[in-house]
């Protein structure tokens, strides 16, 4: 599913939310509706001005990279049911901040990117080259083998 830009920017009132386009100058897909994620919460990496973790990098998360955020206090594992948050589990698509990720890559423990549901925002932090380096469209297309 393709979400429409400028009905994006409708729907949010077009203040400051910026236009959705991916990291390959495509229009940006959906990242997850379950668990729905989102600066938005509309299921797309989404961003504007007040996004100041800039939730843009679509992620297949892996256990060794939801254990890195948990140690630097952003536990995306437990449930946070009053922020209607289920909690993560390894193969879920989550959008995460992007100098979580790029400190997760320097770290060694960078999980798989979806490129075409990454927001061009990313950039700001991320060098494309890395972000194809860890592109899911051309490594693990099973889930499964995201546990390790």
């Amino acid at each position: 599913m393709k979400p429409d830009k400028w009905i994006n920017l409708q729907i949010h009132g077009g203040i400051g939310m910026l236009p959705s386009f991916n990291v390959l100058g495509g229009d940006l897909e959906t990242c997850s509706t379950d668990p729905l994620t989102g600066w938005f919460r509309d299921g797309c990496c989404n961003t504007d001005r007040s996004d100041l973790g800039l939730h843009t990098v679509c992620c297949v998360v892996t256990e060794e990279f939801l254990e890195f955020a948990r140690s630097r206090g952003n536990d995306l594992i437990t449930p946070a049911p009053q922020h209607n948050f289920p909690g993560l589990v390894p193969g879920d698509r989550w959008c995460v901040c992007a100098q979580t990720w790029q400190d997760a890559a320097d770290q060694g423990v960078a999980c798989p990117v979806v490129l075409s549901a990454t927001h061009e925002e990313t950039l700001q932090i991320v060098a494309l080259e890395l972000l194809v380096q860890y592109s899911f469209e051309g490594s693990q297309s099973d889930p499964s083998e995201l546990t390790s």
